[in-house]
């Protein structure tokens, strides 16, 4: 089967499905952004239309362009109003039964080229793909936080993945202005296997010193400055979001059989019982302004 990838929809508009159709409308794509509630949706909206406003003063974007680029995008809280979609990504919750149902509800819904992807950080593509009757039409797109600005996306090839649809989605990743990479269909696929230890060491070393703010802040300034990275460990944290790494966290243990090297720390819990998510919430392992 070829396929001819034009109009793509997007099943969830928290940070990462709300950046997902951003990106793909700057692109020229149609983008039909999908979600269960219109506040949802407006809030989606807005951070489109600011993320739009950054890209123009950073000279990313001409100003015309914007209405534009607005114009490729419409929202939706129907699940069947993507059913003419060429490519369908999701992007809600890390759980595999809600995932595997919206699967099956898309697989039921869309014409039968329709190409489903999952943004999933770390759950297994097979699995949703046998939750349909078009595994081969199955895959993992797993793009990065921010969505316009990070450069890799992993392209995840299930058990039953043909090689028609890791050619079309890694020509589709391409298009957007990106490094596709093709992942196997392991727990954590490539970057979130190799990130594990970053953020778990890190919370460790932090729980030893008694959750010490000033503990924290080295640690991040120490990566940083010495070690190369662009954020420190707590920074990526709230920047992603404490309960959407802490999910991944708990799913990459379970599927290595707890395996100690990816345990989850009592730190992540807590915050998350606690409301503090991170840059989203205003406050997470350091305070935002909202």
């Amino acid at each position: 089967m070829t396929f001819d990838i034009k109009t793509i929809g997007i099943l969830g508009s928290g940070t990462m499905g709300s950046g997902i159709a951003q990106l793909c409308a700057q692109q020229g794509y149609e983008a039909q952004l999908y979600d269960i509630d219109q506040s949802l949706l407006d809030n989606a909206l807005r951070r489109i239309e600011a993320g739009l406003q950054k890209a123009v003063e950073k000279g990313k974007l001409a100003a015309e362009q914007v209405p534009l680029v607005l114009g490729r995008l419409t929202v939706h809280t129907q699940l069947s109003d993507l059913a003419g979609c060429d490519v369908v990504i999701e992007a809600i919750p890390e759980d595999l039964a809600l995932k595997q149902d919206i699967f099956k509800q898309l697989d039921s819904l869309c014409k039968p080229e329709t190409i489903l992807a999952s943004n999933t950080s770390s759950l297994s593509i097979t699995a949703l793909g046998g939750a349909t009757k078009r595994p081969q039409q199955v895959a993992g797109l797993h793009f990065f936080n921010p969505v316009p600005v990070m450069k890799l996306v992993e392209v995840i090839r299930g058990q039953r993945t043909s090689d028609e649809t890791m050619n079309a989605l890694t020509g589709f990743a391409e298009s957007l202005g990106k490094t596709a990479v093709i992942a196997k269909d392991t727990p954590g696929f490539i970057v979130n296997r190799v990130a594990r230890p970053f953020y778990g060491e890190a919370l460790k070393m932090l729980g030893e010193h008694g959750s010490n703010p000033d503990m924290l802040k080295t640690i991040d300034t120490v990566m940083r400055e010495a070690g190369g990275f662009k954020m420190g460990p707590f920074e990526l944290m709230d920047l992603i979001g404490i309960d959407v790494n802490f999910a991944v966290t708990q799913s990459v243990w379970s599927a290595y059989f707890q395996l100690s090297r990816y345990r989850p720390h009592p730190i992540q819990q807590r915050m998350v019982h606690a409301g503090l998510l991170g840059r989203k919430t205003g406050e997470g392992f350091y305070q935002y302004e909202s």
